[in-house]
């Protein structure tokens, strides 16, 4: 017989087949990991750019016209004082950085706003941060076949080819009308060339709109397809968003520790203390008005129970030994809780001789004997639980 060993499947060769969860995509937006549309950004510099010189460059051209007019302008007093001259060029320097900075801060804009539609605001230096592993030409080489390399080609292919037959019809129906311009006079010329660029630019406007219709989703839906996750992926971010299950106890266990130091402050306002008679104490209340059942509202083991038993003694509280019934109130109950149902007889039982007690105190009837001891069923109790395990 020979046997035959199945090969396993190491965690990072799983397909990545499940959607990214939210905390991943919240990860990879803190690393600057975000689906950018180059296209979408392109359209916005050459878009608001080509509207912005159609708009300002009237209002320049006028401006520098008078200043180049003012500039020409020789009379004796520019030949006395040739200061005027300095003065009128930086006029027209400020000007002409004006409309520069104008121009560029509409283009910026655009582009910030285009880039900010396309993937969200990110605030995030990882992306400028040095990574030489970028320069391994291996690596390189490796994303040279990726679907995001090879989509991103197909579409340059094909806007290029749109691009190439735009213009060669373009070019074709509207050469021989400019090659007649020399004929006619010089305004009407610059006139009907400025006419012709701007149509030209539309046509390439229109070509970029189109391609980032299709570029927008089409990043969108890659940048989700990179951050897919394994199955392998999906239960260790479980684990991490869970945490270590034994940690948690150890939290939990503090906490509770934690809340029963702080419930010592409520011993005051408890009917009464049942002990075991040193190592665990409860404190009982009820409240028929506002309590559907008895409460536990301070409970200790050890010292702490010593120290409910001290201040339940200095108010005047009553503090009775019932070893059953303190550690299987300790056991199964929580603070502020309502006690389990299975002991309501038990704890009934207890506030029934409390009640006679204050009121024999108040002398209103006869002094009670020794409390009974209430029944408690076994399984409730830790010490008989314990008991039978050992047994068995």
């Amino acid at each position: 017989m020979v046997a035959t060993i199945e090969p396993t499947m190491e965690p990072g060769s799983q397909d990545r087949n499940l959607p990214a969860s939210e905390r991943k995509l919240k990860k990879a937006r803190d690393d600057g990991q975000v689906s950018r549309s180059e296209d979408l950004s392109h359209l916005a510099v050459l878009g608001v750019g080509a509207i912005s010189l159609l708009v300002l460059a009237p209002v320049l051209y006028e401006r520098l016209h008078e200043s180049m007019r003012q500039l020409l302008t020789f009379n004796a007093t520019s030949v006395k004082h040739t200061g005027s001259m300095l003065l009128r060029l930086s006029e027209a320097t400020t000007i002409g950085l004006a409309g520069c900075v104008t121009f560029a801060a509409i283009v910026s804009a655009a582009t910030i706003s285009a880039a900010v539609a396309s993937g969200g605001w990110v605030n995030s230096l990882k992306p400028i941060m040095p990574d030489f592993s970028r320069i391994n030409p291996l690596s390189g080489f490796g994303n040279l076949f990726t679907k995001k390399k090879f989509l991103s080609v197909a579409k340059m292919t094909v806007m290029t080819g749109i691009l190439f037959a735009i213009a060669a019809s373009f070019l074709s129906s509207g050469m021989q009308s400019i090659s007649l311009l020399e004929l006619q006079p010089s305004a009407a010329s610059i006139v009907r060339i400025s006419e012709w660029i701007t149509s030209g630019m539309g046509l390439l406007l229109l070509v970029i709109l189109g391609a980032a219709m299709v570029d927008f989703p089409l990043q969108k839906f890659l940048h989700m397809d990179e951050m897919k996750m394994s199955h392998q992926e999906v239960k260790q971010e479980g684990k991490e968003s869970d945490g270590n299950p034994q940690i948690k106890a150890k939290i939990r266990q503090k906490q509770r520790e934690m809340a029963q130091k702080n419930s010592v402050n409520a011993v005051p306002k408890a009917d009464f203390v049942v002990m075991n008679p040193t190592h665990f104490a409860v404190a009982i209340r009820y409240d028929e008005k506002t309590m559907g059942a008895p409460q536990v509202i301070s409970k200790g083991a050890d010292l702490l129970a010593m120290k409910i038993r001290d201040v339940a003694k200095h108010h005047s509280i009553p503090v009775l030994q019932s070893p059953m019934l303190a550690r299987a109130l300790y056991a199964n109950s929580e603070l502020n809780q309502d006690i389990p149902s299975s002991l309501y007889t038990a704890v009934a039982q207890v506030l029934a001789h409390v009640y006679r007690l204050r009121a024999a105190m108040r002398g209103e009837g006869t002094m009670p004997g020794d409390m009974p001891q209430p029944f408690v069923p076994p399984d409730l109790d830790p010490l008989t639980k314990s008991s039978k395990a050992v047994l068995a």
